[in-house]
C-alpha cells in the first residue's frame, strides 16, 4: 500500500502528539509525587527552632522575676536564726563610674561583721544603741563592671521576708534608689526566711525545665535523623 506524503505527515504528527502527551503526564505524575513528598529539611529546621525557643523560654520561666533586680543581695533564701553570709552585688549600668554604695539593714536582722573589699572604704552606720543599721562603701567602680560587698548577719528567728534597700551613687551625681516593690523598675532586693524544707514549687519548676530539655533534645535527634525519600 502506498501512502501519500500528506498521510505520512499526519501519522508522524499524531505520534509526536502522543509522545508529548506521555511526557507531560510523566512530568505531572513526578511533580505530584514531589509535591506529596514531605519536606524533611524544612521539618528539621522547624524542630530546631522550636526546641531552641522552648529551652530559652523554660530557662526564663525557671528564674524568679526578682532575680533581674540590679542591686541584689544573695542568697535569696535562708533559714530562721541562721548566721548567714550575705553578698550585695552591684553592677555599674552607666557610662560613668559608681562612687558610693549604701545599704540599709532591717530592724530584725543583726549584722555582725563585714569583709574587706579592695579599693573600697567601709563606713558602718549604727544607732544610739550600737546596732548596725546600714553600711556605706566609697570607691570607684568603672562602667561595665560589678562589685560585691560581703557581710554576715543573723536572720530573724521566725519565717519572714527581708527587704534590703540599697542606694547607688554615680560620679555625675546621679543617685539610684533600689527601694521599689518587686514589679517596679528599681526593685529592692529581698530574701525569704523559711525553714529548710523542699519547696514544691521549686521542684515543679525543676521538673518542668528537665522535661522541656529532654523533649527538646528528642526533637533535635528526630530532626537530625536521616529519612528515606518517599
Amino acid at each position: 500500500m502506498t501512502f501519500s506524503s500528506t498521510q505520512v505527515t499526519r501519522v508522524h504528527h499524531a505520534e509526536y502528539e502522543r509522545d508529548a502527551l506521555h511526557r507531560t503526564r510523566g512530568r505531572t505524575r513526578g511533580e505530584d509525587r514531589a509535591a506529596r513528598r514531605p519536606d524533611y529539611a524544612a521539618r528539621r529546621r522547624t524542630l530546631r527552632r522550636t526546641a531552641a525557643c522552648v529551652i530559652v523560654l523554660l530557662c526564663a520561666l525557671a528564674l524568679p522575676a526578682s532575680l533581674f533586680a540590679h542591686a541584689v543581695v544573695y542568697p535569696r533564701r535562708s533559714t530562721p536564726g541562721a548566721y548567714e553570709k550575705y553578698v550585695l552585688r552591684v553592677p555599674n549600668e552607666k557610662n560613668v563610674p559608681t562612687t558610693r554604695v549604701e545599704i540599709r539593714f532591717p530592724a530584725d536582722v543583726r549584722v555582725v561583721s563585714f569583709a574587706d573589699v579592695p579599693g573600697w572604704e567601709l563606713h558602718v552606720l549604727t544607732d544610739s544603741a550600737g546596732r548596725v543599721t546600714g553600711a556605706v562603701w566609697t570607691g570607684t567602680l568603672p562602667p561595665a563592671r560589678f562589685v560585691e560587698f560581703p557581710f554576715v548577719a543573723v536572720n530573724p528567728r521566725t519565717a519572714s521576708r527581708i527587704v534590703w534597700p540599697a542606694f547607688q551613687t554615680y560620679a555625675d551625681g546621679d543617685r539610684v534608689e533600689w527601694t521599689g516593690p518587686e514589679e517596679s523598675e528599681r526593685p529592692a532586693s529581698a530574701t525569704e526566711i523559711a525553714p529548710a524544707t523542699d519547696s514544691g514549687g521549686s521542684r515543679w519548676t525543676l521538673y518542668m525545665s528537665a522535661a522541656a530539655l529532654i523533649l527538646a533534645l528528642i526533637g533535635l535527634g528526630l530532626a537530625a535523623r536521616p529519612r528515606s525519600a518517599a
